[in-house]
């Protein structure tokens, strides 16, 4: 058995306790939690820690396979050469690749990190997540923009993810994003993901290119689709509205749904959204430092906490990151974003993260009976609550 203390401790449900005591047992399963008021007595057998404790950090969104890439692309040359270039390099030597995900799995242990809903698009790192000791959830991708691929591209997918789950490995199909997947499998993905429950992510708004495609059918996403990838977009009928809501309603409104980076996201955008599904089971997914990495641009943050949304965080790659890190991801939105406390960034590091993909009975939150991680942050505003550019994370237990 053993007990830890520090100043604080932020059990990611919004509460706080001044020199609490957190008794875990050797598994690190929370027994009790003891709230002292900020009386903490000398003890014997107390672990006392000079910070904050905080529960480990869940990234709802990242790819691991793409690990390899690390400081491959200039920064800010915007969405569409950025595609263009994972296209060109994305293939490699498996054994790079797999070196390069066991080191960024390593980091991200290292960096608090105790889950992950890590995107595939093939089984290469699936033995580098059988083997962790973090907590992987694959969302297996289809890509197929011509109706023709659609079949394939399902197949694929079906027969990763079949290998994921003869690992032990837990995981669904969802599609990429709506500027790569047909309607046709659009609806191969809703009714695989209807039958499985499990939640489903896409990548959305990502890219004004995106919206020029489906309204006019025209801009750089259709010179990417043709000149890059050689595919006939000749069958394909703008909608004359945006990506988002010409695409929205193919998906299942039963499932959790994540969806990923909202950079140009409005309140119209979000009006539409709760006409057409329970924002009760809708996650929007922030991965701030991917999107300044790759456009020098963030979402509408103060947007997203007016309409109490369920916000978490994801690191996405290294190929579009400096670091896999949701502390870091944190600095980013509370020097952009002053307001914001730290009870709320927590919350969105760790419960909302939990609750998405599918694991608060285990993880997200300080409680007792689950077994969440417990991270200490060091050179933290305890005063204000607030994080230092120094800030730091490591990993208690």
């Amino acid at each position: 058995m053993r007990k830890i203390s520090a100043h604080l401790i932020l059990d990611g449900l919004g509460n706080c306790y001044r020199k609490g005591i957190v008794t875990l047992d050797p598994d690190g399963t929370i027994l009790n939690i003891e709230d002292t008021g900020g009386n903490l007595r000398e003890s014997a057998g107390v672990e006392f820690f000079s910070g904050m404790l905080v529960p480990g950090f869940i990234n709802a969104h990242c790819h691991l396979e793409l690990s390899h890439m690390h400081n491959t692309f200039p920064e800010a040359a915007g969405f569409v050469p950025f595609l263009k270039k994972v296209v060109e390099t994305r293939a490699g030597d498996p054994g790079t690749i797999i070196a390069a995900a066991e080191k960024a799995d390593v980091l991200m242990n290292r960096n608090g990190i105790v889950a992950v809903g890590d995107i595939a698009n093939g089984p290469t790192a699936f033995e580098v997540k059988k083997n962790s000791s973090i907590y992987y959830f694959t969302f297996l991708e289809t890509l197929g923009f011509h109706p023709e691929r659609s079949g394939k591209a399902f197949n694929w997918a079906d027969n990763c993810l079949r290998l994921a789950e003869s690992m032990g490995l837990r995981g669904s199909i969802v599609p990429h994003a709506p500027y790569s997947v047909s309607n046709q499998l659009f609806k191969a993905v809703a009714m695989d993901a209807i039958r499985s429950g499990l939640p489903i992510s896409i990548h959305s708004q990502e890219s004004m290119a995106e919206d020029d495609l489906y309204r006019s059918g025209s801009g750089e996403m259709v010179v990417h689709l043709r000149e890059n990838l050689g595919i006939d977009t000749s069958y394909f009928t703008p909608t004359g509205g945006s990506a988002l809501r010409s695409t929205l309603k193919l998906l299942p409104v039963e499932n959790n749904l994540l969806l990923v980076h909202n950079l140009f996201t409005s309140q119209g955008d979000l009006d539409f959204i709760a006409s057409v599904r329970k924002l009760s089971n809708t996650w929007f997914v922030l991965c701030p430092g991917s999107n300044l990495y790759i456009q020098n641009r963030l979402p509408d943050i103060d947007l997203f906490r007016r309409n109490r949304l369920q916000i978490c965080l994801g690191t996405d790659s290294l190929a579009s990151n400096h670091q896999l890190s949701i502390l870091e991801e944190m600095k980013i939105i509370q020097h952009a974003t002053p307001s914001i406390t730290l009870d709320e960034l927590i919350g969105w590091a760790t419960i909302h993260g939990a609750n998405t993909l599918g694991i608060a009975d285990w993880a997200g939150s300080i409680e007792i009976g689950k077994h969440p991680g417990i991270n200490l942050l060091t050179n933290v505003n305890l005063c204000e609550r607030k994080l230092y550019p120094e800030t730091r994370v490591k990993k208690i237990c």
